[in-house]
């Protein structure tokens, strides 16, 4: 209330007062006397008392309160933490070593503490509720349903084993951590089978696809600075979709009687080609040696035809005359002769009569 017992916010000075008005004594009655709330308020924490018990309780409990706010602040590190601290949101440090630490209690600074040596474990292409019971799988046909190189459906399931190699990337630099890996991991895993034909997927190959997926994997959230460590990638099963089981049984079985008829082609190469070389080596040696035979004969009859020129060019007439006997005996050794002599006397031809030939011809 005003000195003068008027309302300090009352009307102007052109308007009279009327004090009487009923209106007016209500308005009054309603307005706060601040002097009277301040003797009131020092009365309730007896500042002007000397003992003042009460006030000394209520900055006690202040005090108290104000220590437990800043002892909140002490945290301890355990040997497979990272502590990561941020001011009014904003990272600031990260503690990497074990121990006690302190920051800046709530809501200045805040403490989040990660776990940087635990595997975990996310899967592509089913739901494990029973960790490896195939009995509480749940196939998940959108995931596990890839195409291959060779243009066959493989359904496979596939077990990715990761954890946090860096706490403040994996907390800052992407959002909804293991959804992410999981998109990354399943399409790498795609990529992968996509230029893999099938046979190796179910069969012999698995180890290199799982290498190729975990180095793909792990090249693409280094990519996005995701402070992430793939350790392992598994596949835990690879089939044939049942939709086209029949048909890859039909390429397998072709595949199997293609091996068959190589085989068979083979060892018959491996048993006509040796035999087919031994001809070769035959006929080639029997060449030889007929070769060589015509090639002596000839320079033997050259031989003698030189020797015998030699001889005629030394004697020819009595060559002359060896070479007519010669040829004459050649000549008339196989027939049937007479030899009449006129030389040693004989005057005329005596008649013959070819007694032999007659009896022969009896006979």
């Amino acid at each position: 209330m005003a000195p003068n017992g008027k309302n300090p916010w009352g009307q102007g000075p052109n308007k009279p007062s009327n004090t009487n008005h009923p209106t007016d004594q209500g308005r009054k009655s309603d307005i706060p006397d601040l002097d009277e709330l301040l003797r009131k308020a020092k009365g309730n924490f007896n500042f002007g008392n000397q003992d003042g018990g009460e006030g000394k309780i209520i900055l006690l409990g202040i005090g108290v309160v104000a220590a437990l706010w800043l002892a909140s602040g002490f945290y301890r590190v355990l040997p497979n933490e990272n502590a990561v601290i941020q001011r009014f949101g904003e990272l600031n440090r990260t503690q990497t070593q074990s121990g006690m630490g302190y920051h800046m209690p709530w809501p200045i600074e805040t403490l989040t503490k990660v776990n940087v040596t635990e595997d975990r474990r996310l899967t592509i292409g089913f739901n494990d509720y029973g960790r490896g019971n195939s009995n509480a799988r749940n196939d998940i046909p959108e995931e596990s349903l890839m195409l291959t190189a060779d243009a066959n459906i493989v359904d496979i399931d596939v077990v990715v084993i990761w954890n946090i190699d860096n706490a403040h990337d994996y907390l800052f630099n992407i959002r909804a951590q293991e959804d992410t890996i999981k998109r990354v991991a399943e399409s790498t895993t795609r990529e992968v089978v996509g230029q893999t034909n099938l046979q190796p997927i179910i069969t012999t190959g698995r180890e290199q696809v799982s290498q190729r997926i975990k180095a793909l994997t792990q090249e693409t959230l280094d990519g996005y600075g995701s402070g992430i460590a793939i350790k392992q990638v598994l596949i835990q099963d690879a089939t044939v979709h049942p939709d086209v089981t029949e048909a890859f049984d039909d390429v397998v079985a072709a595949g199997q009687d293609a091996e068959r008829f190589q085989n068979e082609a083979t060892i018959y190469k491996n048993d006509i080609i040796p035999k087919a070389r031994g001809e070769a080596i035959r006929a080639i040696q029997e060449a030889q040696g007929y070769k060589e035979s015509r090639t002596a004969r000839a320079e033997g009859e050259a031989e003698r035809f030189t020797q015998l020129y030699e001889a005629y060019a030394g004697g020819k007439d009595v060559t002359r005359q060896r070479i007519y006997i010669e040829t004459m005996e050649e000549v008339l050794k196989d027939t049937d002769k007479t030899i009449i002599d006129q030389e040693g006397g004989s005057q005329g031809v005596v008649p013959y009569l070819p007694l032999n030939r007659q009896t022969q011809g009896a006979q």
